[in-house]
């Protein structure tokens, strides 16, 4: 009774491998396109070529009619291409809170500057003293917007590329409109003695 059933499970075993995996090797695929989908090239690139590779080998198996190393490997890029996707849904997440701290703290730095230029226009400051700065400001404005619509199309690196930089410009500028404020602020007290 042993051996049939020693035999019955040798003869399944034997014509389960007798073709391709198809089943799995379209999981795998499957798997893998969602990981790209999800972003897996970009954030998770180590797992997802891992997957890409173990697909790669699946195919090979399958043309050398080694189907259960087919099956082995389908099996393997199946879990690889699902870590991918998981590690790309985190570094996605991790780019945009980045994408988005970085527009949050330039749009504060161009709002402080605003505040200085109303100070500095009120104070009638000469526009030659105020060239650069609204010159930056402009430049920041237009930055702040092309990294918006980045964040909005999914596209987390080019935001720290056009605004990585911004708060120190601006910085700068909002030092230079301080020195000329307290400059015209200095004469008028000069004057009034």
């Amino acid at each position: 009774m042993r051996r049939v059933a020693v035999a019955i499970c040798t003869l399944l075993l034997l014509s389960a491998c007798s073709e391709p995996p198809q089943k799995e090797i379209d999981r795998a695929q499957g798997a893998i396109d969602g990981a790209r989908a999800a972003g897996a090239e970009q954030f998770a690139a180590e797992p997802f070529g891992a997957a890409l590779a173990a697909m790669q080998q699946t195919h090979e198996a399958v043309q050398q009619r080694d189907y259960r190393l087919a099956l082995s490997r389908a099996i393997d890029a199946n879990e690889r291409a699902l870590e991918a996707a998981r590690q790309a849904a985190n570094g996605m997440a991790k780019a945009q809170a980045e994408a988005d701290a970085a527009i949050a703290l330039a749009s504060t730095a161009l709002h402080q500057l605003d505040e200085r230029m109303k100070v500095a226009d009120s104070m009638r400051i000469a526009a030659r003293d105020l060239e650069s700065a609204r010159r930056v400001r402009a430049d920041a404005e237009r930055a702040v917007q092309e990294a918006r619509a980045a964040v909005a199309a999914s596209n987390y690196q080019a935001v720290t590329a056009q605004v990585r930089t911004l708060p120190q410009r601006i910085a700068t500028e909002i030092r230079t409109v301080n020195e000329a404020i307290d400059a015209k602020a200095g004469r008028g007290t000069r004057r009034r003695r």
